[in-house]
């Protein structure tokens, strides 16, 4: 079973210097029927100009994923971390008891877009921890890219979940296949390009609530950059 979330179903919030759509509800966006999918809480598409952020704001019980499509995050916490993301590269913080961090667009002109990411983690009143690294382009080129997992494997950031996170980037006609396990279910996150999910077409922005499927097959019908979520 495919159910599809189209990109302009999504809640939308535009502050002038943030454009953000949130695939499930969040802060003023309240739809009853799109709360979470299994332990994703949280898909935002964040669009900032430049000079401009969230300031220091707390979080807990959450793992917060932070992926940077275009332009750099100037992040720092409440942990003492700081550092500026570049496309490619992937953050995680786990809030766990209580964590204060900002965001910001490092570039005082230049846009910035990003997914931010929240699931719902395996306990609460977790120690908060921070982690973020550069996965490289080809990587991911036309396979799946382990991301995130719970044990870290394969180089990726460890999550307190039963959650992993793959990236892909498609050349048209490239296809790749990820097997789901019985009682496992996905998420698809199309972030740029065209594709097929299962046979299914998706574009920008759409995503979509994989269910009692054998696998998630991904066809690139433009050039494509997707997340897909494994999820228990």
């Amino acid at each position: 079973m495919i159910q599809i979330r189209k990109s302009d179903e999504r809640g939308h919030a535009n502050h002038g210097w943030l454009d953000s759509r949130h695939t499930f509800s969040f802060a003023d966006y309240h739809d009853p029927r799109h709360m979470h999918f299994r332990q994703l809480r949280v898909i935002n598409e964040d669009h900032v100009a430049g000079g401009n952020g969230f300031g220091m704001h707390p979080h807990r019980d959450m793992e917060i994923v932070t992926y940077l499509l275009a332009g750099e995050l100037e992040h720092k916490d409440s942990m003492g971390n700081g550092a500026v993301m570049q496309p490619g590269e992937v953050q995680r913080m786990t809030a766990g008891t209580g964590v204060y961090h900002s965001e910001y667009n490092h570039s005082p002109t230049e846009p910035l877009h990003l997914l931010q990411i929240w699931i719902l983690p395996s306990q609460s009143g977790l120690t908060p921890g921070y982690e973020q690294k550069k996965f490289a382009d080809a990587e991911k080129q036309n396979r799946l890219r382990l991301v995130v997992s719970p044990e870290g494997l394969d180089g990726s950031l460890k999550i307190n979940q039963q959650t992993e996170i793959y990236v892909t980037r498609l050349d048209p006609g490239a296809r790749v296949e990820h097997p789901l396990a019985p009682g496992r279910h996905a998420w698809v996150q199309v972030a740029k390009g065209k594709v097929t999910l299962n046979g299914l077409p998706l574009e920008a922005g759409d995503g979509a609530a994989v269910s009692r499927e054998e696998k998630v097959e991904l066809f690139g019908q433009e050039p494509a950059e997707v997340l897909l979520f494994d999820l228990a």
